[in-house]
């Protein structure tokens, strides 16, 4: 029993009992400097105590570890312990989400199986809908790279056609170069013949799950699951407009402020840097073969594979 669990009991047994503090303290075991020693806050307390309310008023579904990562980086002295005290002590909870128990995956291509080791080296992409505050249905294209969790694309449309992803996939592989392979489901959008031709002239192995497992896609799931909770479950959309401009700035919040708890509470972002400022010192004077985006530079494969932007 904690010291100051021993405090109440013994002042709840000299209540009922109406004995003298000595006697309540010596059969608690419990040393009287301790009885009477009343805690002194820290000068920074109360500070501390406002600026963690305000965080946890605008990020209602983090929890203390994560509060506690983003006042360390605004200079707080917040140890997690010291959060976790004045959090229960303000009466602040998270609720557990109830999860289902799922069976393993039995496909080669789950992403325990065939796990990211460097960056580029797999991305996930995937669907999730929503809607306008009129009803309207939304749909977010969302690319994530399993290894440093960043969020490469997240574009929102009325309806997306297999065009459009094909011109998000080469603005991606354009500015931040190709990944060797990309993970999904089964769905139509992701099995259409224009995009795995498409793929396969760039040399990208299409990474497909086990039908009906999509736990094998745990990383676009886990994205989605956060992209859900703390964004589209709290915002409302009265336009495709307002949906674009809410999504590119929770977008931006997410790869360069939000601590990762999967990257010891780091934002994706700054993970990322660090891999490439490790990979830069390690690159040898090896020549580097050409890309396969620049061997088919000079195919307009949108143009070959694409006829007509059939919607997915």
């Amino acid at each position: 029993m904690s010291p100051s669990r021993k405090r109440e009991a013994v002042v709840e047994l000299r209540s009922q009992f109406k004995t003298s503090e000595r006697r309540a303290c010596r059969v608690l075991s419990q040393p009287r400097s301790s009885q009477r020693f009343r805690s002194q806050p820290r000068s920074d307390e109360p500070r501390l105590v406002k600026r963690m309310l305000a965080l946890v008023r605008r990020r209602p579904r983090f929890g203390y570890r994560r509060i506690a990562a983003l006042l360390r980086e605004e200079g707080f002295r917040a140890s997690d312990s010291r959060l976790l005290r004045l959090w229960r002590r303000e009466g602040l909870k998270v609720p557990r989400k109830k999860r289902k128990k799922r069976r393993l995956g039995t496909t080669s291509n789950a992403c325990h199986r065939r796990q990211a080791e460097h960056r580029n080296h797999v991305w996930a992409w995937d669907f999730v809908f929503d809607k306008t505050a009129g009803g309207s249905q939304l749909k977010w294209l969302s690319i994530v790279d399993e290894y440093t969790r960043e969020c490469l694309a997240l574009k929102v449309a009325r309806s997306i056609t297999s065009e459009d992803v094909i011109d998000t996939l080469a603005e991606l592989f354009a500015m931040r170069g190709v990944p060797r392979c990309i993970r999904s489901d089964n769905g139509p959008e992701f099995v259409a013949q224009a995009i795995g031709e498409w793929l396969s002239q760039l040399q990208i192995v299409a990474l497909y799950i086990a039908p009906g497992s999509p736990w094998e896609n745990g990383y676009a799931e886990s994205f989605h699951s956060r992209l859900r909770d703390e964004f589209l479950a709290l915002e409302q959309f009265e336009s495709l407009a307002e949906a674009r401009k809410l999504t590119a700035m929770w977008k931006d919040d997410y790869n360069h402020y939000r601590p990762h708890g999967s990257l010891g509470y780091v934002a994706p972002a700054v993970f990322a840097a660090r891999c490439t400022a490790s990979a830069t010192e390690r690159a040898s004077a090896t020549p580097q073969l050409t890309p396969p985006l620049q061997q088919c530079s000079g195919v307009n494969l949108t143009e070959t594979f694409i006829a007509g932007g059939t919607e997915i």
